[in-house]
């Protein structure tokens, strides 16, 4: 056997692969030593329900696939890059929820953005409008809306800051305040709901018997147009408010795309005026309303007041109506309700039809609240469904909330109406014909 003869330096050269084996082989080790010992931790499966909570229907809850609160801008239309900015600064993981608030703003920058004459101080601004690079081709009621959509405050011409003050002595709080959007050319309509479904007062149940207070109150924009085939309706409609005493009117344009602001302008109102009213309709003035089998419904749903035991939050967070999901933008540019895809991308949030809808007053207070952190939207439906999605609240549906109205062979039946709690459209003359046969006792159905 032929002898190493190392020495010095040559003998490190002779020891290297000895040493390079004994290292590998301690790896070897100690990887089936930690293979051996090592359990994997168990895989959610797709579904599972999470601890503390039940399920009514016994549906297992999805196993969330990304985080609950997305950074990451989805969409690149004008609203929701405005409203991403918002969402990101009032995120309310890393800032607190502080939509609780169940009183009225205190932030004298958000009210009151008023001029020392009392005018409003805001004019139209293309600042958004060159963010839109199809803007001149929109149709002119969305260009209106663009250019003004910075605008949330306007002076009031005509305010009611007694009508819930003025209250009988029989109760001690307003169970339902009515909310009705009208116009101010609308005198017929308003006159016709004041003799039928929106009497102010002490209304009966229909069911019950027990009488509730309520009160009504019709919110106005601005008349243009009082040239040419517009006559000047400035002095009647004061002649009209001096005498019921009903009408808030603000300095806006009154159109279709600004119904949004009758929302803004009414929650605060509200909060300043009114805050300890139990329910709110919000409703338009071409609507019927069975008012005594409303108050039946809302009297079950009544959450206690301040001095009573076992508030119920789910109670206080109450709307219902009829709710729409899953809809889509409009993208026919000659609708009513068309919205371009550069504005706004996404489906909508689930929200109540615009016809009428009902919440609690308590709701209505925090709504004003998270109103300032959501940015305007040109229907006002759409809006308010923003703005409970951002509060985590789903609107219930009922099925008497008939927005589309019954079907055109029921419309003349009474008998038809015996489980409606609103209905769309009805003319000043069909509400007053329709109170009247309601009045009377039903036939057998």
């Amino acid at each position: 056997m032929a002898r190493c003869r190392c020495s010095g330096r040559a003998l490190c050269l002779c020891l290297l692969p000895f040493l390079m084996m004994s290292h590998l082989l301690v790896y070897i080790m100690v990887s089936i030593f930690v293979a051996m010992s090592y359990t994997p931790e168990p895989q959610l499966p797709r579904h599972y329900v999470a601890p503390g909570v039940s399920s009514n229907s016994g549906a297992l809850a999805p196993h969330p696939l990304a985080t609950f609160w997305n950074l990451r801008l989805v969409e690149g239309a004008l609203w929701n890059r405005l409203q991403h900015l918002q969402d990101r600064e009032h995120n309310p993981i890393l800032k607190g929820n502080s939509t609780g608030d169940r009183g009225p703003s205190t932030d004298p920058n958000y009210m009151h953005e008023t001029e020392a004459d009392g005018s409003t101080p805001c004019s139209p601004d293309h600042l958004w409008a060159s963010q839109l690079p199809d803007f001149n081709t929109m149709p002119e009621q969305m260009q209106d809306f663009v250019l003004s959509m910075h605008c949330r405050h306007y002076s009031l011409l005509i305010d009611q800051p007694g009508l819930c003050a003025e209250q009988d002595a029989e109760t001690e709080t307003l169970m339902l305040l009515m909310a009705i959007k009208s116009q101010v050319g609308h005198f017929e309509n308003r006159q016709a709901i004041r003799e039928t479904w929106g009497r102010s007062g002490l209304v009966k149940e229909e069911a019950g018997g027990k009488r509730w207070q309520v009160r009504t109150i019709f919110l106005l924009g601005r008349q243009d147009g009082t040239t040419g085939p517009h006559p000047d309706l400035v002095a009647l409609l004061k002649l009209e408010s001096d005498h019921h005493k009903d009408i808030l009117q603000w300095d806006f344009r009154d159109t279709f795309f600004n119904l949004t602001l009758k929302d803004l302008l009414f929650w605060d109102w509200l909060s300043m005026h009114c805050p300890h009213a139990h329910f709110v309709f919000k409703g338009d003035d071409d609507v019927f309303v069975r008012t005594g089998a409303l108050l039946d419904y809302l009297n079950e749903h009544k959450a206690p007041s301040q001095g009573e035991n076992n508030r119920s939050k789910g109670k206080e967070d109450f709307l219902v109506g009829d709710v729409i999901t899953n809809a889509w933008p409009s993208r026919q540019a000659n609708t009513k309700y068309y919205i371009p895809e550069s504005f706004y991308k996404g489906v909508y949030p689930a929200y109540a039809g615009g016809g009428g809808v009902v919440y609690s007053g308590a709701l209505a207070l925090r709504l004003q609240v998270v109103s300032r952190w959501v940015s305007l939207f040109p229907i006002d439906d759409v809006y308010l469904g923003m703005c409970l999605h951002r509060l985590g609240i789903s609107p219930l549906h009922h099925p008497g909330f008939l927005t589309f109205d019954l079907p055109e062979a029921e419309r003349e039946k009474p008998c038809a109406y015996r489980r409606v709690l609103l209905v769309h459209k009805r003319s000043p003359k069909e509400m007053l014909t329709l109170w009247k046969e309601l009045k009377a006792p039903l036939p057998e159905c």
